[in-house]
């Protein structure tokens, strides 16, 4: 029985490693200052400037239901102007949203409460592949002069995520050999 305790052991250690190799990125949009009227027209632009948004990647918009919402903006020059009509049935109203980023290139994201776009609440990234260099790498698609705080690593928004069924499997079958044999 005490080869049952060490298999049982060993297979919990090995659960416990195959979590981190699951675990994706998840942007916290505005870091500490959420999504909210911010203190200046380009803050959350400088927020992005410095990250890179890869594809299968998450972004979190924090705040309070009723208090703000989020509209992903089909074009540039509705999000420019904050031409948000006809987009009623599109907008994420309770907080917090998860946007996970599913698709490159250009997308656009903007707060329709009152003149909140206008006053700068709204953020454009650049989503890019899985491979794609980071912001300091040569080649990135950005290179700031100095690096920003790293996003948070959260759990992957779907559990049914295929990539992350893909990255535990070797690891779950290892784990259940080593239950097996001890």
């Amino acid at each position: 029985m005490a080869g049952a305790g060490v298999a049982f052991v060993l297979g919990l250690i090995a659960v416990v490693f195959i979590h981190p190799a699951t675990a994706q990125t998840v942007h916290i949009v505005g870091d500490s200052t959420g999504w909210t009227v911010p203190p200046s027209p380009t803050f959350y632009s400088e927020w992005a400037a410095g990250k890179t948004f890869r594809l299968g990647e998450s972004i979190q918009f924090n705040f309070p239901t009723n208090a703000h919402d989020v509209l992903e903006m089909k074009t540039k020059e509705s999000f420019d102007a904050c031409n948000f009509t006809n987009s009623d049935n599109d907008i994420e109203r309770t907080g917090p949203v998860i946007e996970r980023l599913d698709e490159l290139g250009m997308h656009y994201f903007v707060c329709t409460v009152g003149t909140h776009c206008s006053s700068g609440q709204k953020l454009a990234i650049n989503v890019v592949s899985a491979t794609a260099g980071g912001p300091m790498s040569p080649g990135g698609p950005m290179s700031p002069s100095s690096p920003s705080p790293p996003s948070s690593v959260m759990p992957p928004p779907s559990p049914s995520s295929s990539n992350a069924l893909m990255a535990t499997l070797p690891l779950t079958f290892f784990a259940l050999l080593v239950m097996t044999f001890f």
